[in-house]
């Protein structure tokens, strides 16, 4: 998908008033992104080791940032932070909703404890 000016607005309200503000709507609406929904035990901690630290000259080798991150203004990917915040975030990236669905081999990938 691509971000719109509106969509940035929306996901960045929080930072309107900050001075990157301007440059990460710009860099967020330059080119198209990647937008994903995951689910499942512990799937924000699971994605956010994934991700490694905020910025990717401080991030460990083996993840994303880590391993192709190095701007401290340009952050190479997101993730929720909450559960609250991916509620609100979901909303915003999938306004028609999310497909509900359930892989064959759930029960071998994780324990239902």
């Amino acid at each position: 998908m691509q971000m719109t000016q509106e969509l940035a607005a929306k996901h960045y309200a929080e930072h309107t008033e900050r001075p990157f503000y301007p440059g990460l709507v710009k860099f967020m609406t330059a080119s198209p992104l990647v937008a994903i929904a995951l689910r499942g035990p512990g799937a924000i901690t699971v994605a956010r080791k994934l991700m490694g630290a905020t910025f990717g000259t401080e991030a460990d080798a083996g993840t994303i940032r880590g391993d192709f991150g190095c701007s401290k203004s340009y952050n190479l990917i997101h993730g929720s932070d909450s559960p609250e915040s991916a509620e609100r975030e979901l909303s915003l990236f999938f306004p028609e909703g999310v497909c509900d669905w359930s892989p064959i081999s759930a029960d071998w990938l994780w324990d239902n404890e």
